[in-house]
């Protein structure tokens, strides 16, 4: 199956009044793997809907390999892109067999060549015992793969998957999508989805560009966008963020947890970004912390500890090492150097 890179340049897009995207620019390497995350509403699957051809933006270009495929005044036809695309609700067509559906876009093609790569995607997906299946008799799971099946059965250079395990309940999600990062890796193909899922953008993305508004605010790789998100918007977006104010000098910051030290040199009201797994924890009778709430997931506890007037989301491995209404005491002991932002009004961020 041939791979090609992706190339987004200045793409904007309006439906009516509404400009929906707003220069968007982005890179997708030969063979990696993209996460647009972003809330809905922002533009996410508009851009997917332009690179497969199914929209044509109203400025910018879209090139994948060397060929550009949209740049403003010319718009290649969806069937002659070499781009897949797994929609939301997976349109599968129920009066057709399994088999059927997977052929649907290969009927240009001789019979025993259409044949042959439907057996192989099926068998890449694990279906080749239900080829004969109507889809409504499969489960969740399973009609999610044919919908992959399908996809990838022309052998597309890119792949675009849009929100592919939304339909999904919350049992079969993780591991649906622990098999479609497996196969994603195995076929090497370039592969941009959408999702609002910051969990489930980490896990398959090789590198994450979150959206806001029309724009991609930060392109990067996942654990960048962790540790060093772009704004107070994204640091909350991608995780669990205490943004603690303080008063920045130079490379460190006062705040009620003591002296944090900063990424980069700061001067006057700042929010220091601090990972609710950066704060140790520890009882104590005289500290000046105090438990509100707990929660216990097993695997670890989010502690919501009070500090004067700031209430921090603490988490620690394993069972609770305190409870609520006891005092604690709370220590920075995250990265060697926080990021901080310039502190501003809430609606401005």
């Amino acid at each position: 199956m041939a791979t090609a890179g992706v190339q987004v340049a200045g793409v904007t897009k309006s439906f009516g009044d509404v400009e929906v995207l707003h220069g968007v620019s982005m890179t997708v390497p030969a063979g990696g793997t993209l996460a647009l995350l972003g809330p809905s509403g922002c533009g996410k699957t508009t851009l997917l809907r332009i690179i497969a051809g199914l929209e044509q933006a109203d400025a910018g270009t879209v090139t994948v390999g060397h060929a550009v495929l949209t740049d403003g005044r010319r718009m290649v036809p969806p069937e002659r892109r070499h781009v897949g695309m797994v929609f939301q609700d997976w349109a599968l067509f129920p009066h057709l067999s399994v088999a059927a559906n997977v052929a649907y876009g290969l009927r240009r093609l001789p019979g025993e060549e259409a044949r042959r790569r439907v057996a192989d995607a099926l068998a890449m997906v694990g279906l080749s015992a239900l080829a004969d299946r109507a889809p409504e008799t499969l489960s969740g799971g399973q009609q999610q793969r044919i919908a992959l099946a399908r996809a990838i059965a022309p052998r597309p250079a890119v792949l675009l998957l849009d929100e592919p395990f939304s339909n999904l309940d919350a049992a079969l999600r993780g591991q649906v999508r622990t098999e479609v990062h497996q196969l994603l890796t195995k076929l090497g193909v370039t592969t941009m989805f959408v999702t609002h899922d910051q969990e489930e953008a980490f896990v398959l993305g090789d590198t994450v560009a979150v959206v806001r508004d029309g724009a991609v605010v930060q392109q990067a790789p996942p654990t960048e966008v962790y540790a060093r998100p772009a704004d107070a918007w994204v640091a909350r977006f991608v995780g669990d963020a205490n943004l603690v104010p303080g008063h920045a000098s130079g490379l460190t910051a006062s705040t009620a947890l003591g002296i944090v030290p900063l990424d980069a040199e700061r001067s006057g009201p700042v929010e220091v970004l601090i990972r609710p797994e950066s704060l140790a924890l520890s009882l104590d009778t005289d500290g000046s912390a105090r438990v509100e709430l707990v929660e216990f997931y097993g695997h670890d506890t989010v502690s919501l500890v009070r500090v004067g007037d700031e209430v921090l989301r603490v988490r620690t491995p394993g069972a609770p090492l305190a409870h609520r209404d006891e005092r604690v005491r709370l220590t920075y002991s995250g990265p060697s150097a926080a990021v901080a932002y310039v502190r501003r009004p809430a609606a401005a961020q």
